[in-house]
């Protein structure tokens, strides 16, 4: 196969691949208001909303108190009308108009939300899975969201394409309020002697997994969460949330360096990121053999440490460029170099998606670089004398896009 041939066996393989979205904030129709979708929702969504704030054009406090189509008008007005849209989430926003069809160059605002507006939300989801490549995603579901948990019906399960993700944040990162959440729901995680009944907290994660059927059990954690043995967040890991994923045979997905909040007046694009110890990862993957970790890390300092890691650890996949690795550039560095440390035993990319909309441009561009990547690394096996087939090829792409994660959850 030839350069030309090579790089078209590629591009073809990768656009036609079916993903399994491992990590989404999405919620399936039934949920109706709490999915979020349309043209005012992916400009209100809060990486353009800080991108418009740092001009100092209007104040936090003041932008906030405006309606979701009057702080759409200004983000328009800020981002694409009086300036270049560069960044790229302002890029995402074009590639999804783009692919409905529509050209903001000559379009206004207003015909853009009319076009939005005649989607029923059934012909919204449909579409854009379809063209976002999209075949299954799994969702972020919280037991003590009030607003979403009253879905956890029989519907709430039925759309096989939307999968549910237990999450537990709550309990590792804030326990203590966490008990009185569970004492208000009948559960009594704290004895009359003042200690820690960990059965009727991992009765408790039991429960809800029987309600959704959850295809692992999820965590953000902060950079400085607490591993120390005598930490109650760790002892809840350790002693309740763990025993529930071998019992139930569910992985775990520890999402790992989010600081909150390091500037509150920016509502939820006020979050940072920090360094996280690697080596607490390793503890968990050597002393939980049989459990399956997922993992993934914010800050890119601590990618390379994370992928030898799981080179040491057939417990431990490494997935996704998360959140502000969601760059171009970063997600080519981050591919690449996994690539060359683990060859094809990873998930390479997730959309973490709170838009519906949000997961064909974050999947188109992702695609795009992984294409690259992938080219690049079966032109240097040809230089070695080794040549790839199209099938062979094929077989690969289903892997990174689709099988692994099938493998790792149990997806059917």
């Amino acid at each position: 196969m030839n350069s030309s041939d090579l790089r078209l066996a590629v591009q073809k393989a990768v656009e036609k691949a079916k993903i399994v979205d491992v990590h989404t904030h999405l919620y399936p129709p039934c949920c109706d208001k709490l999915l979020l979708r349309g043209v005012d929702d992916l400009l209100t969504y809060h990486y353009l909303t800080v991108e418009t704030l740092r001009y100092g054009e209007i104040g936090p406090e003041k932008f906030f108190s405006l309606s979701k189509h009057l702080q759409a008008d200004i983000i328009w007005d800020v981002l694409f009308e009086r300036r270049s849209p560069v960044s790229e989430a302002c890029r995402g926003i074009l590639t999804t108009l783009n692919s409905y069809g529509l050209d903001p160059t000559s379009e206004s605002l207003g015909s853009i939300r009319q076009y939005f507006s005649e989607l029923s939300l059934d012909e919204h989801v449909d579409l854009v899975l379809e063209k976002s490549g999209v075949d299954t995603l799994v969702m972020t579901n919280n037991p003590f969201d009030e607003e979403e948990e009253p879905h956890w019906g029989p519907e709430f399960i039925s759309d096989n394409r939307f999968k549910t993700a237990l999450r537990i944040d709550d309990m590792l990162n804030s326990p203590q309020a966490t008990f009185k959440k569970l004492e208000q729901r009948g559960y009594k995680p704290v004895t009359d002697t003042g200690g820690l009944d960990y059965c009727v907290m991992r009765k408790f994660l039991l429960d809800c997994a029987n309600r959704i059927e959850p295809v692992y059990l999820a965590a953000s954690l902060p950079p400085g969460f607490d591993w120390s043995e005598d930490a109650i967040g760790y002892r809840v890991l350790k002693n309740v949330v763990l025993p529930c994923c071998e019992e139930r045979g569910l992985p775990i997905a520890l999402m790992i360096g989010v600081k909150k909040l390091i500037n509150p007046v920016m509502g939820l694009g006020g979050d940072g990121v920090g360094c996280s110890p690697v080596e607490a990862v390793a503890k968990l993957c050597l002393e939980n053999p049989s459990v399956k970790f997922m993992v993934t890390m914010l800050a890119r300092e601590n990618q390379h440490e994370l992928a030898v890691t799981a080179r040491k650890f057939p417990n431990l996949t490494v997935f996704g460029c998360w959140w502000f690795l969601n760059n171009p550039s970063l997600v080519e560095e981050i591919t690449r170099m996994r690539v060359e440390l683990l060859g094809l035993s990873f998930i390479p990319q997730h959309s973490d998606a709170r838009v519906l909309d949000q997961l064909i441009y974050k999947w188109k561009h992702s695609k795009g670089i992984i294409a690259e990547v992938l080219y690049d690394k079966y032109a240097d096996l040809a230089k070695t004398g080794w040549q790839v087939s199209a099938e062979d090829i094929g077989r690969d792409v289903e892997m990174l896009f689709s099988e692994n994660a099938k493998e790792l959850t149990g997806i059917k």
